[in-house]
This record gives structure tokens, sequence and C-alpha cells, in this order.
């Protein structure tokens, strides 16, 4: 099926858009020592799914035919751990299917954009969940860099092959060296991502997409050491968010990556655990189930780019105007962004590529802060970005907005969505 082109074709209603019904997610908390440090990836799904049932009632579970769960560093992809939340989770395992999806840190905007094309397709007549979990805390020992890899891949001649498991943090200095970021300009934004992030938590912007999370909890102390029992807790806020971040802090730290870098713990994104999950159908649908009140939006499409693994932070200057051109628009016909913010340099270089600048500063581009501030669960930042989107795009009153990521070896995706 083509895609609606031009800003009236994208607006309008017809029985064939892909709509949105709900866009949930857990708090994203700190990896290591947030809140969410021992829960398992798959209880976060379970528990982003089961909220999903329980916001729509007059919904058949059974009538919710495929879930796409968006993981990136779960043992054996996630999909007997996933399959076994869905069940869990009061899913009915005889009429609803589950499969995962790996591309990196784009992992649940694709599985977003896939159940959508499923939709289009006929290949699910009801529904279908877009969904991502993530446990950095459990998974991330190798820094998602491959252990056993076939030798003579390390050693290739050719160096775009060479350079896909570069370091993530080095990716990021070349970004900044090679188009003129400086230490300064990331320290900047980063304290502006806290500090939306911090006055958007302040004002409750949050409560709306985020599900609590029931879990345990065990206290430990600097060595790893545990302090205290074991305690079960309710958690409910993001916990990476530093409302108190200055420039004169973030400064003093030392680069992470390179001894004479500029991309500190400060101003990357934080490693974080999440889950997230959106509920999917046909208008028509909607409407056939008597769920057309239910509606808070349409996926229009999205599209995906390659580009150098070596600076694969351009990703989304690259994704989002090809995203455009395809549906006919202009930035000027954005009212809100959300772009992933793995490296201040990437997201500050992103924004002056794009001619965002203006946009940023009132507040268009990431008005609640974005991964340095909220976290960058890789398998489930997508939908995270998605429910943040069409939240804030309710407060606001706009209608169109645009979610786009840097992929790790060298991509960039974006999606289009609309707010009703």
């Amino acid at each position: 099926m083509a895609l609606a082109k031009g800003l009236s074709s994208i607006l309008a209603k017809v029985p064939t858009d892909t709509v949105i019904l709900s866009s949930l997610r857990t708090p994203i908390c700190r990896a290591y020592r947030g809140q969410l440090k021992d829960a398992y990836p798959e209880e976060l799904l379970a528990a982003v799914l089961r909220a999903t049932l329980a916001a729509h009632p007059n919904l058949p579970p059974a009538a919710i035919e495929d879930v796409g769960v968006g993981v990136v560093l779960s043992e054996l992809g996630g999909s007997k751990a996933a399959r076994m939340a869905l069940n869990h989770a009061g899913f009915a395992p005889a009429a609803t299917a589950l499969y995962t999806v790996n591309r990196a840190c784009a992992s649940s905007l694709q599985s977003i954009a896939s159940v959508a094309a499923q939709i289009r397709s006929g290949m699910v007549a009801g529904a279908a969940i877009a969904a991502g979990m993530e446990s950095m805390t459990r998974n991330y020992g190798s820094r998602a860099i491959p252990v056993d890899l076939w030798p003579e891949l390390r050693e290739s001649p050719v160096k775009d092959a060479r350079d896909c498991i570069m370091p993530m943090g080095i990716t990021s200095e070349n970004v900044a060296q090679r188009y003129g970021v400086d230490r300064a300009a990331q320290d900047a934004f980063a304290v502006e991502s806290h500090l939306r992030a911090a006055r958007a938590q302040a004002a409750g912007h949050f409560d709306a997409e985020i599900v609590p999370v029931t879990t345990r909890f065990q206290e430990v102390d600097k060595a790893g050491q545990k302090v205290g029992e074991e305690r079960q807790i309710t958690v409910t806020r993001d916990d990476g968010i530093r409302a108190n971040a200055t420039l004169e802090g973030l400064a003093k730290l030392k680069p992470a990556f390179s001894p004479d870098g500029a991309s500190t713990a400060g101003n990357s994104s934080q490693v974080s655990d999440g889950a997230a999950a959106v509920l999917l159908m046909r208008r028509s649908a909607a409407s056939e189930l008597g769920l057309g009140s239910s509606i808070i939006g349409k996926f229009v499409g999205a599209t995906t780019v390659g580009c150098a693994p070596d600076e694969m932070g351009v990703g989304p200057a690259l994704a989002i105007p090809k995203l455009l051109g395809l549906l006919g628009l202009k930035n000027e016909d954005v009212d809100r962004w959300e772009i992933n913010e793995a490296f201040a340099s990437q997201a500050v270089y992103c924004v002056r590529e794009l001619g965002l600048e203006g946009a940023w500063e009132r507040g268009k581009v990431n008005p609640d802060g974005g991964a340095i501030a909220l976290g960058h669960p890789l398998g489930a930042t997508g939908g995270r970005m998605t429910s943040t989107l069409l939240h804030g795009l309710g407060r606001s009153g706009g209608e169109v907005g645009v979610v786009s990521m840097c992929i790790g070896t060298g991509m960039g995706m974006a999606g289009l969505f609309v707010k009703e």
C-alpha cells in the first residue's frame, strides 16, 4: 500500500489508517544502581503487556493476533522469555503469536513499523502490539560487542566491516571531531536534557505514559555487597533524571572513551532498564470493535538508512530527510521531534544538520528531555520515545511528530506519527 503524501492526506482519517489505541512504558531506570536493576526484561515486558490489556477492557485478548518485541541483548534473542511473559500476562496462547525484533537502538521503532506493515497487508486483521524490553543491568556484560565472532571479520580488509564493532563512545568522538561539536556544546545540551526532563517529571507529564512496576530490590554498597534484606518495591518514576545538573558539574567529568575526547558519562545516554508497548489496529477494525473513542493517534510511516559505522550517530540527519521526502512533508509540518540522545555529540550535530536549532530552542525537539536524562534501554527506546511523543502532542495540541534514532553499526531510522 502506498503511503499517504502531503500534510492534508496524512492528517485525513480513513478506514485503512493504522491507528494507535495506547502507548505505555515502564519507568526507565539506571542499570546496576536503579530501582529496576533486579527486574528481568521479560518481567518488565509482562508489566506493560498486562497494563495494555487493562487499559482496554472491551478488547478481548484473543483479538490481539500478534506481538512484535524489540530486544537487543537478551539470551536467545529474547524470544522464549518474551513468549512466556505474553502467556503469563493473560493473553490467549492459541490466539496471540509473538516474535522478536533486533535493529539495535531502533528495535522497538522497528517493531512498530513491522506490526503496522502486518496490519496494512492484512496479515493481521484485528489488533497487534509493538513492544520493546531491555535489562542492560543483566545483559550488558560484553558492552554489546560480540564475543564469539568469525575471526576473518575482526581482521577484514574492509574498514566498514571492522568498524561495526567499534565501541559506541569512539563513534561519538568521531562525530564530535569531524563535525565540530565541542565539549561545551555537548555539556550544555546534556544539562538542558536533564532540566527539561526534571520539569516534565515535576509537572506530571510522564504520569499518563508510565506503568508502575512492582518488583524486588536488593540494596548494595559501592563494592556490590548486599545491604539489608531484599524488599518489594513499586517503581513509578524514571530515576536517572538529575534536576540539579549544571555546566560546572559536567565540566568536572573526565572523558569516558578517549583521553583527549569530549564525550563523558554526563553527556552520553544512560545505560538503562525498561519496557514499552504500543497497541495498533486498522481504524475500521477499531470502529467495528467499538473502540473508536480510544484512538490516540496513528502511525504514518517509517524508513531506515545506512551510514558509515564509525560515525553511526549521524543516522537521524539522514533518515529524517528521507522520511519527510517520502511523505511530501517539510520540517515546518512537524510539531514535535523526539531525536534519541545516544550522545550529545551526535544529537547536537543532527539538530544542526537538520536545521532544527530554532525548534530546539523553542522546545519542539525533545521538550521533555531525552536519553541523556531519561535513559536508553536499547530494545525499548523506540517505544519509550513514541509514548513520550504521543502524550506530549496531546498536551501541546500538536498533531504531527517524528521519532528518530541512530543505530549501532551505522544506520538511522525515523518514524512519523499523528496525534488524534
